[in-house]
């Protein structure tokens, strides 16, 4: 209760500075638009955007509300074309401050969300007193209905989530793209290094061979002899750039069998525990067994570990990897170790890598791979039954009514004693059940919007089947 108190007083006390905003903002507006002044936009716009940050984190501590940013993602830095210069539209530029400053200000100007946070700035304060009777009686409640009007206005929507999406693809997709880059370098490299010289020197020692046949029989024996060998180290060779490229044991038997097969080629005493019942898709089989090959090679060239333990598991619809190793730790992204590689193949899935590893070890690498298992491995999510579906969907399309026009709306013409009552019904009653009635209008639009929550997020904290677990285990030495 009383921790309630002081989210109530934070919030009405912090309506002194959404009041000096408008007032910043008015003026920044007129300067702005009217004198020409464009360059105080975007600071103001920021002004705003930190008052509303603050909002979202004090009503997510005070109601539980997470209200996610809805900002469409920030354009990234102008690049420099092959002659250097920089362009905006029809203009070039020598520097890259313009062209970034132009792209902030279309961001800031054609983001709807910046327009959501003024008119929420502009409506809070009379919000927070049509709420002052509801935060004394019931604070819970009453910062409940605060939470939920602040999600209407700055939450995220449809189309700033796909925006959002559409920036982090583009990311996934440039560092796919550069991975692959960096994988067909590698490859190259190899056939180069490795399988072009030794077939290069084949085809010498053959060569040799033929021009002593006939005078010096042992020698071209011998010589063939020495081809055949360099032959079985060139296949070698190859069926080792081959595992490199996409191991068969990976495509044949899964990612679990893979990494034993890794485990049993280690120098190291590996122990690995799987538990999969199924398994992803290829690529992402791909990814998490570079990453767990490149981690015990790391282990063994780089952290003089001895043994390494590697978990392999799923969280619904995650894959998630931690790899232990006893070595003597220190180890950073940032010294070349192959971890920044690590990290770009996860990046392509969306994933995350976090990294123990203290001075004297022991080095623990834990890496998670989001949404890439089939859905039925997150569990059975039953379906509503229809009754419940109409409930919700009633709920939804009715809610609004009660809560805004009826409530909040009629709420402000009472407010500042608006002649017209249209078709408000608590206008039209007597002067001691108006009030009364325009919170209670509130208090059940607000009511209608929680159950529309709660009824399916019970059904999902619920399911009624539950998927079996089987886990096996594997140490190889």
């Amino acid at each position: 209760m009383v921790r309630q108190i002081g989210y109530i007083l934070a919030l009405l006390g912090l309506v002194i500075v959404e009041l000096l905003t408008i007032v910043s903002s008015f003026v920044s507006l007129v300067l702005a638009f009217g004198l020409g002044m464009v360059f105080l936009f975007p600071p103001q716009v920021r002004m705003i955007r930190r008052v509303t940050g603050l909002t979202r984190r004090l009503v997510n501590a005070s109601a539980g509300v997470s209200i996610e940013p809805p900002y469409l993602p920030e354009p990234p830095p102008p690049q420099p074309q092959a002659d250097g210069l920089y362009r905006s539209h029809r203009t070039l530029y020598k520097t890259p401050r313009v062209p970034a400053w132009n792209d902030r200000w279309r961001w800031m100007m054609t983001d709807p969300a910046t327009w959501r946070d003024a008119l929420w700035l502009a409506l809070d304060p009379f919000v927070k007193v049509l709420l002052l009777p509801l935060f004394v009686l019931l604070p819970g409640r009453g910062l409940r209905v605060y939470g939920l009007w602040c999600a209407t206005l700055l939450g995220a929507t449809a189309s700033s989530r796909m925006a959002g999406q559409i920036s982090s693809l583009n990311r996934a997709r440039n560092l796919a793209v550069d991975t692959q880059a960096a994988e067909m370098r590698r490859i190259e490299r190899d056939l180069h290094d490795g399988t072009q010289a030794r077939l290069v020197a084949l085809g010498m020692t053959i060569g040799a061979a033929e021009q002593i046949v006939e005078s010096d029989p042992r020698a071209a024996k011998a010589l063939m002899a020495k081809a055949r060998e360099a032959s079985a180290e060139t296949l070698t060779e190859l069926r080792r750039v081959i595992r490199g490229i996409h191991p068969p044991v990976l495509a044949e038997r899964g990612l679990g069998d893979a990494v034993r097969a890794l485990a049993m080629d280690s120098a190291l005493r590996v122990s690995v525990q799987v538990d999969l019942p199924h398994r992803p898709e290829a690529p992402v089989e791909a990814a998490a067994y570079f990453a767990v090959s490149e981690l015990l090679a790391n282990a063994a060239r780089h952290g003089g570990a001895e043994s390494v333990e590697i978990d392999i598991s799923s969280s619904r619809a995650n894959l998630l990897i931690t790899v232990t190793d006893d070595g003597w730790g220190g180890a950073d992204p940032a010294k070349g170790s192959g971890l920044a590689g690590i990290e770009r193949r996860l990046a392509a899935f969306d994933g995350v890598m976090a990294i123990s590893s203290p001075p004297g070890g022991p080095t623990t690498v834990t890496m998670e791979l989001p949404r890439v298992l089939p859905a039925h491995w997150a569990g059975d999510l039953p379906k509503l039954p229809r009754w419940k579906m109409i409930t919700v969907v009633t709920l939804w399309a009715t809610a609004w009514c009660p809560l805004f026009p009826q409530g909040i709306v009629a709420g402000v013409f009472k407010t500042i004693d608006f002649d017209e009552k249209a078709w408000f019904l608590a206008l039209h009653l007597p002067e001691p059940w108006q009030w009364p009635c325009i919170v209670f209008m509130i208090l059940l639009g607000t009511a209608m919007y929680l159950a529309a929550v709660v009824i399916p997020a019970q059904d999902r904290d619920n399911p009624s089947i539950v998927r079996p677990t089987v886990r096996t285990g594997i140490r190889c030495t």
